[in-house]
């Protein structure tokens, strides 16, 4: 991939295809191109195609995906088929494109829940799939297996990383969409600005005129100037990748690792994939105090054992991509601090992220929706991985309120 390539970012605007962005600009790459929903719809198949002749990439970095969460258990076969149907689409026109190179992005969710820690790719088939999030496993599981696929059949070179908890810059704050560190570090900073009486950038960043109202709808999530309350004991563990990281990971096997270096022969197919991540995993207490240290809150950390613990632990065997000579550079407290000033730079802006009261229509930032063709919900573009809801209750605690999209679309 030269500095010249030219580049498509499938689904741009979210953590992951946000970050590729950042990180192609800083080396140099100068030919990217990026479409939003409203320009092209990438569950249109018909639309796809058009693109792919149209633009002719040479490279693809498939990014865009529709999050796990909610619609996982209450609209599976929705959640299922769009996120198919994406990557279908975008991997067969890459085919038919001649495109030299494609990288998708799978999850920790394509292994077993049986599985140990930490996850080998050999895994992959071994055991059946966490029922909760099994459509979101499966579909990840089905583009890792397509891309190998027609690698086999058809001599492609489209590969696949399969990635835990992703985090950074952009990420969504907003209480029903966010993962456990977004959400974990926005309500220890809305309770340090309650204790410290700050009222006025409360109700900037709530988007409300009344205090009470802000203060009883944050009371909801267990924020108070006095305590924060998370969901469950705090002892499930969790692996966290830096959205730079999963950046660099990304540009570095684009240019540096091909299918026939992973391929045995296509005994079995599971050799497309390959694990990324830290290989360190903390625990939910270990994080929240770590968050709450970095965001400055001085009042008391509460946990809520009568609610359910998160999903399984899940952590990454990465000694595959480290023999293949990339290491992650970012630790989980330089992370959480330099998602935690962008946050603090933008957070007053509603397009940065987490702005307002959540509502049906409205349950994520500007810069990252889109409206779908029924304008019943916008929706959030993100990057391959998100974490259940069951995650996002271990982070927001009381109330938590996990809806069903409907009718999401994806830039």
């Amino acid at each position: 991939m030269n500095k010249d390539s030219k580049i498509y970012v499938a689904g741009h605007r979210g953590t992951a295809g946000s970050a590729l962005l950042e990180v192609l600009s800083q080396q140099g790459f100068e030919n990217i191109i990026t479409r939003t929903h409203i320009e092209l719809d990438l569950i249109n198949q018909e639309q796809v195609a058009e693109f792919f002749a149209q633009e002719k990439p040479e490279y693809v970095f498939l990014c865009a995906v529709l999050p796990c969460g909610a619609a996982n258990v209450a609209q599976r076969g929705d959640f299922l088929y769009e996120n198919i149907m994406m990557q279908n689409n975008i991997i067969h026109s890459s085919f038919l494109n001649n495109v030299k190179k494609l990288i998708c992005y799978g999850s920790g969710y394509m292994y077993p829940e049986s599985a140990k820690n930490p996850l080998k790719e050999e895994y992959l088939f071994s055991g059946e799939l966490e029922w909760g999030a099994t459509s979101f496993g499966v579909a990840k599981i089905a583009g890792a297996v397509l891309c190998e696929s027609y690698n086999i059949q058809y001599g492609t070179n489209f590969l696949c990383l399969a990635l835990n908890n992703l985090y950074g810059t952009r990420a969504n704050f907003d209480f029903a969409k966010s993962r456990v560190l977004p959400a974990l570090l926005r309500k220890f900073h809305l309770a340090k600005l309650l204790r410290e009486g700050r009222e006025k950038e409360i109700l900037q960043e709530l988007q409300v005129q009344n205090f009470k109202d802000a203060k009883e709808y944050l009371e909801k999530f267990g924020i108070s100037e006095k305590s924060v309350e998370i969901w469950g004991t705090g002892e499930v563990r969790r692996e966290f990748l830096h959205s730079f990281d999963l950046a660099d990971a990304s540009i570095f096997v684009m240019q540096n690792v091909d299918f026939k270096d992973l391929h045995n022969g296509g005994k079995q197919i599971r050799n497309t994939h390959i694990n990324v991540g830290t290989g360190v995993d903390y625990t939910i207490r270990e994080v929240a105090l770590m968050v709450k240290g970095i965001v400055g809150f001085e009042g008391d950390l509460k946990f809520n054992p009568s609610k359910p613990d998160s999903s399984m632990d899940r952590l990454m065997d990465i000694s595959r991509i480290q023999k293949l000579g990339w290491n992650p550079q970012i630790s989980l407290e330089k992370g959480i601090q330099m998602m935690y000033q962008w946050y603090q730079n933008t957070h007053s802006n509603t397009s940065a992220g987490g702005g307002g009261f959540l509502s049906a229509k409205s349950g994520c930032a500007n810069d990252e929706i889109a409206e779908s063709k029924s304008n019943q919900l916008m929706d959030c573009r993100d990057s391959a991985i998100t974490e259940s809801c069951n995650d996002n209750h271990s982070a927001v605690g009381a109330n938590n309120p996990c809806f069903i999209l409907k009718e999401v679309r994806y830039a």
